[in-house]
């Protein structure tokens, strides 16, 4: 069973789940002036997290406006994705605001993507043998994972160590990046090697091993068996420059250059004054309730971190809350 470390720096990704929240809850969700449901529904998961676990150390991340190295090392990324809707893009100051009125640390770097600010802060806690929950649902997220940083998606309530990471995948997260190398992503519009998906990339990592040794035994691939094996090779030989573009794209920088640090991002008290307005702005009515009686705008965690147990159930009322954790890594 997956464990959550100890009083772990939690890493939070905003951007993840701003979209998810957009489309999960009802998007008549409304002040009478602006959309409410992705502001909403971010708000209900980051009360989740912080009720779930005890931990001073935490970030909000969330990607910033404009384009980032991705786009400058290849023009067509994520090119086939539609603007963010003006019912998304309204909600997202109105978001922040309340972010920063709970008393949350909020990151948003130019240049690069949330991921890359994840990825930075949580190496950096890593290699001082600190411990990283990092809330995303974000696949490619499993590249981060090690002995000492854990995912877990507040959304489904699944958590992935580096056992998850083989169990949902079948190879290890030093070889995450080489498998979104080969299968490419058409969300973020990657290219990939055209006939590989997940079965194939999988065969040919547990096979073979990355990207450098694929293409250093070429000759090796035909004997692994697996349906287009005798002719994965000429497919590997013709997209490599592709393969290796790919393995570029896919790659969370893990060197960003920050003003935050690891001890840095400590969790401050609430500005109560601030977040009865917001609430009252956003009629979030339970919330601001819960403040006008004395509530101190803190959601203090109920079941301190350890092992990750299961839920009995869950909810579809838009104001419930989770309260445990559903290790079940083939929802992942």
């Amino acid at each position: 069973m997956a464990s959550i470390p100890e009083n772990p720096l939690i890493l939070i990704d905003g951007s993840s789940y701003l979209y998810r929240a957009f489309h999960a809850y009802p998007g008549t969700m409304s002040n009478g002036e602006i959309p409410t449901n992705a502001v909403y529904g971010v708000v209900n998961m980051l009360r989740s997290m912080m009720r779930q676990f005890a931990s001073e150390r935490i970030a909000v991340v969330f990607d910033a406006k404009g384009k980032t190295f991705r786009d400058e090392m290849y023009s067509e990324y994520k090119a086939n994705r539609p603007p963010m809707p003006d019912d998304l893009r309204c909600q997202i100051e109105p978001l922040h605001n309340v972010i920063r009125a709970m008393g949350l640390p909020l990151i948003c770097v130019p240049g690069v993507e949330a991921d890359d600010v994840i990825g930075t802060l949580a190496y950096q806690a890593s290699q001082q043998g600190m411990p990283v929950l990092i809330s995303t649902g974000d696949k490619d997220m499993a590249q981060l994972v090690d002995d000492n940083i854990t995912l877990i998606n507040t959304m489904t309530n699944v958590v992935m160590d580096r056992e998850g990471v083989v169990e949902k995948f079948g190879i290890p997260p030093e070889l995450i990046i080489d498998y979104l190398a080969l299968m490419g992503d058409k969300v973020d519009n990657i290219p990939g090697v055209p006939g590989v998906g997940d079965k194939t990339a999988t065969a040919l990592l547990q096979g073979i091993g990355g990207l450098t040794k694929l293409y250093e035994n070429l000759d090796d691939i035909a004997a692994l068996g697996f349906r287009g094996s005798k002719t994965m090779a000429k497919k590997l030989v013709d997209n490599k420059d592709n393969a290796m573009l790919s393995y570029e794209l896919a790659t969370i920088k893990l060197d960003v250059e920050l003003e935050e640090t690891p001890e840095s991002l400590l969790k401050a008290e609430p500005n109560k004054d601030e977040l009865i307005k917001l609430y009252g702005q956003l009629t979030f009515k339970s919330w601001l309730n819960e403040l006008l009686e004395g509530g101190s705008g803190t959601v203090e965690a109920v079941e301190l971190a350890g092992s990750a147990q299961a839920s009995s159930s869950s909810s579809s009322h838009a104001e419930m809350e989770t309260s445990a954790v559903t290790i079940d890594r083939s929802q992942y």
